[in-house]
């Protein structure tokens, strides 16, 4: 079953500089809006590189903005280098601004970025607000250590500017997760309008063109969009090298965004071993997760939600700099026993990752540990979306394929 909202349009921002996290958050959103409700409308802004990539459902689309790469330092260029940098942010607002002017959306949501990528939606989000827009800024469960937030959005004015522009503050996760604004002086006002609407589960597609099936058990190795993930493929290359006795199949996906030398580089060092296969990047990770036996990630937000979504054992080898944001979560999930976390320079030891490894083996899925972690965030979306758009009354539920 499915409710109608006549011509109701949402717009969504995702600034995707180095990864796929935002864009993925986003289409999932995005997705289950329209599966939810006929005569919704939803366009994605993005700055993805391979947007196009993905497969979009009826009623969803994107705008692609022109990329920029966060480079190790935090600092940013263009992706294509004979554009200067000014130049592209300067495109970018232009193309954002415009798009806003012309779809008209009931709704914005904003990920992560308030101001997005050097405020480059500060312009959109006050003509918006002024045609009477619902504003909503969606964060993730975990920001980043509250030192580092605290300097980035002081040295930017962002709670003051959340507190003037936004209507609400979603938080993807549950309240007794995380809080990401843990440690930050948050005006009251800014506290009332935050919303812990829950982690966003995820589904297989169901589809029958899936690039990648897989035979038997494995072990899923992910590092997201593989930008910065060569060192904990690195560490499970050579446990395996170090310890002849792990036999356990082993799937790697390396990631769009992962350099070219260091894919031919994975390929020669696992050529002499049988158990592992590597593949370049699939789609449709939701369904590559749900076959796993279990999984190795960074800990990115959309990694976890996909395998608390499929409950599946997990080990967790945070990324550290320049964001702290996978080591709070990888932290906190193993406080609550939900996954294992092997820190960084542990992962490193062959033999300790080798270890590591084969626990993962025996582990007990998250749903284990009895603490009931919800995973309602589309839902709770999808109700504000309702309240807000339509009285209750006037929400018309009709059969899906209506």
């Amino acid at each position: 079953m499915s409710a109608r909202l006549n011509d109701v349009r949402i717009l969504m921002y995702s600034h995707d500089s180095f990864g796929l996290g935002h864009l993925r958050r986003c289409r999932t959103i995005a997705h289950a809006l329209v599966e939810d409700y006929r005569g919704l409308n939803v366009l994605i802004i993005s700055g993805a590189t391979i947007a196009g990539a993905f497969d979009y459902r009826a009623r969803v689309d994107f705008v692609k903005i022109p990329s920029v790469i966060k480079l190790r330092n935090g600092e940013y260029t263009s992706l294509d280098r004979h554009i200067d940098l000014q130049e592209t942010l300067k495109m970018r607002r232009s193309i954002i601004y415009h798009t806003a002017e012309s779809f008209q959306p009931d709704i914005f949501i904003v990920d992560k970025e308030p101001m997005g990528l050097r405020g480059e939606v500060e312009e959109t989000l006050a003509y918006l607000q002024q045609k009477g827009t619902k504003l909503v800024i969606g964060l993730r469960d975990v920001m980043d250590a509250p030192n580092l937030l605290e300097a980035e959005w002081k040295r930017n004015d962002i709670l003051r500017k959340i507190e003037h522009y936004y209507d609400h503050v979603w938080v993807y996760g549950p309240p007794d997760f995380h809080d990401p604004l843990l440690g930050l002086d948050v005006p009251s006002a800014v506290r009332e309008k935050m919303d812990f609407v829950g982690f966003l589960q995820r589904s297989k597609t169901q589809s029958e063109s899936t690039s990648y099936r897989a035979e038997g058990d494995y072990i899923l190795v992910t590092t997201g969009g593989g930008g910065d993930g060569s060192e904990l493929i690195d560490n499970v290359i050579n446990a395996y090298k170090a310890a002849p006795e792990l036999t356990q199949k082993t799937l790697i996906v390396l990631g769009p965004y992962m350099p070219g030398e260091q894919r031919q580089r994975f390929m020669q060092n696992t050529s002499g071993i049988p158990h592992i296969e590597i593949i370049e990047f699939d789609n449709r990770m939701e369904d590559i997760v749900a076959g796993a036996k279990a999984v190795v990630s960074m800990g990115g937000y959309n990694t976890v939600c996909e395998i608390l979504s499929f409950d599946k054992p997990a080990l967790i080898v945070p990324r550290i700099v320049p964001r702290e944001e996978q080591l709070i979560r990888a932290t906190r999930a193993s406080e609550l026993g939900l996954f294992d976390m092997l820190l960084p320079e542990d992962a490193e030891d062959p033999h300790k990752m080798a270890k590591a490894l084969k626990a993962l083996l025996t582990r007990a899925p998250p749903s284990a540990n009895g603490k009931g972690i919800e995973l309602d965030g589309l839902e709770n979306i999808s109700k504000r979306i309702a309240e807000w758009l339509q009285p209750q009354d006037a929400v018309k539920v009709i059969p899906a394929s209506g």
